[in-house]
């Protein structure tokens, strides 16, 4: 008996077009919050600010101040990109030792050997040094116009109002539920009752209070984004810290700061590319796209280019998996949300951030109401391999925000949320709209294949036979539907500049309910 249930979905989102800029997000009230600081006169960086705080408080199972991330900003004025690096660290204090091995297979969303209570997983001492403030608090310092509480505004407003309970809040904290019940401040937050909240059929949608996080947000305004490391906010969260077993310190968190790098960059298609480097997927995508490179052929991707696409990231994952990781600690250079802005003048920003699991660590600190990440999974329990856990080291993470440009304008910005399945999907969509010269609205809603390292290939049900057949020729096929959830595949969104009409495109993620692209 077939036991694949296929819903054979035919969904489509319209591209969003609009003469002063686009923000495209996982979630439309982030974009809604980027969108009106680009009606008020800010520019791309301004409104990436505007909508990473957005969105940190209406999608917290993604993303938030107590995470990391990685931003591309393409200067249009100069034609010149930049990355800023603000991933995670692991405190200086750890002992690799408190992790010891169990039996059996753990790691949640990764394949590790499992640690003594999932230490790894959840809880104090899964938790990593925070990146997220500082990282977007560097970038506007740095790139952005407008006043700096200007930008927290919407969020602090998102934060009084509550968390809105729609049907997706109910899923997410339904399948967080054990953990989420383990730790008291998540525990009042997100289970009151310690039940799930449910919206309710023709009544107003109704919203969950957040802790502290309100006020916490108010003072990162008053005081500046550094208060999370050097300030009031570093003291509470400190201590909260260590009284759940952190080895954490005030040192640390003073310690930490963001930093600018240069991108990846190489010729793709009739343009140029950028990627995040060091830690992240990009340099495992480039390592793709050299072997890809001259092989994809115009429209469409057909059986040839799956195949060729397959082989390729099955190569470059192997490689990743067996020789990436932080050989120099902090010294050297370096579940998930993204969002794409594109300005006006042409400025475009590609900014991931995570918590890195759905939740993160599961522990919501009670002083700051801040969700903290679970940074210490992306290393690899076991000892002696590069990606191994050790104090004050950088992990290999998954994200992979990208950007292109032709003829020195701006030309498109790309990135997804997915864990290992993001690098595939912003791969596949790139080569669409870069090598195969598919439309902006089009590439999004191609079917794609998914090869993350777990020895198989997942293809989109919509793929025909003759894809099935090209793919099974180098390595097991599945065969999987891209649905709201699970997500078999990551979720990517973009924006685009269209020279012919001068316009920007946007699109957001085709799959997710609640994403959404807003132009200015």
């Amino acid at each position: 008996m077939d036991t694949n249930f296929y819903q054979d979905w035919q969904i489509r989102k319209p591209v969003v077009r609009g003469g002063g800029g686009v923000v495209t997000s996982h979630f439309r009230a982030a974009a809604e919050a980027g969108a009106d600081v680009l009606r008020a006169g800010g520019n791309a960086v301004d409104a990436a600010v505007a909508a990473s705080f957005a969105i940190s408080v209406i999608e917290p199972w993604m993303s938030g101040p107590g995470g990391c991330g990685y931003m591309l900003v393409y200067l249009a004025a100069e034609d010149r990109v930049r990355c800023i690096d603000y991933g995670t660290i692991a405190p200086d204090g750890l002992d690799p030792e408190d992790y010891p091995p169990a039996a059996g297979e753990g790691g949640d969303i990764f394949p590790w050997p499992a640690v003594v209570e999932d230490r790894n997983v959840h809880g104090y001492h899964a938790i990593a040094l925070p990146g997220q403030v500082d990282g977007v608090g560097f970038a506007w310092e740095h790139y952005g116009t407008k006043a700096w509480a200007d930008l927290l505004a919407p969020a602090i407003e998102l934060a009084e109002r509550g968390l809105p309970v729609n049907w997706m809040t109910t899923l997410r904290i339904t399948a967080a539920m054990p953990d989420l019940l383990r730790y008291p401040e998540s525990r009042n937050i997100y289970l009151p009752g310690e039940v799930p909240p449910v919206p309710m059929l023709g009544k107003p949608v109704p919203h969950i209070p957040m802790g502290q996080l309100k006020d916490t947000l108010q003072r990162l305004a008053d005081a500046g984004h550094r208060d999370l490391y050097e300030g009031d906010i570093a003291v509470r969260i400190v201590a909260d810290l260590q009284a759940g077993g952190s080895s954490m310190t005030l040192d640390d968190l003073g310690a930490y700061h963001a930093r600018e790098v240069d991108p990846l960059e190489r010729p793709f298609g009739d343009g140029r590319l950028f990627a995040a480097p060091g830690l992240t997927a990009g340099p495992t995508m480039f390592e793709v796209l050299d072997e890809t490179k001259g092989k994809v052929g115009k429209g469409a991707p057909g059986p040839s280019e799956y195949a060729l696409w397959a082989t390729a990231l099955d190569r470059a994952y192997t490689d990743r998996l067996a020789t990436m990781g932080d050989t120099d600690n902090r010294r050297s250079p370096g579940s998930t949300t993204h969002l794409c802005v594109i300005d006006k003048d042409g400025n475009m920003v590609s900014l991931t951030q995570t918590l890195l699991s759905v939740f993160g660590s599961k522990v919501v600190l009670p002083a700051t109401g801040i969700l903290m990440n679970n940074g210490i999974l992306w290393f690899d329990p076991r000892p002696g391999r590069p990606n191994s856990l050790e104090p004050g080291k950088r992990p290999l993470t998954n994200m992979c925000p990208v950007m292109a440009t032709r003829d020195g304008k701006p030309w498109f910005a790309v990135g997804a949320s997915g864990g290992r399945r993001i690098m595939p999907a912003v791969m596949q969509v790139s080569s669409m709209l870069a090598e195969g010269g598919m439309e902006f609205e089009d590439a999004f809603h191609h079917p794609r294949i998914d090869v993350s390292g777990d020895g198989r290939a997942t293809l989109d049900t919509r793929l025909g036979s003759d894809v099935e057949t090209a793919v099974a020729a180098h390595m097991p096929v599945f065969r999987e539907e891209q649905t709201p959830y699970p997500n078999a595949y990551a979720k990517p969104n973009g924006v685009m500049h269209d020279p012919a009409t001068g316009e920007s495109l946007g699109m957001a993620d085709v799959m997710n309910p609640v994403s959404g692209a807003v132009a200015e």
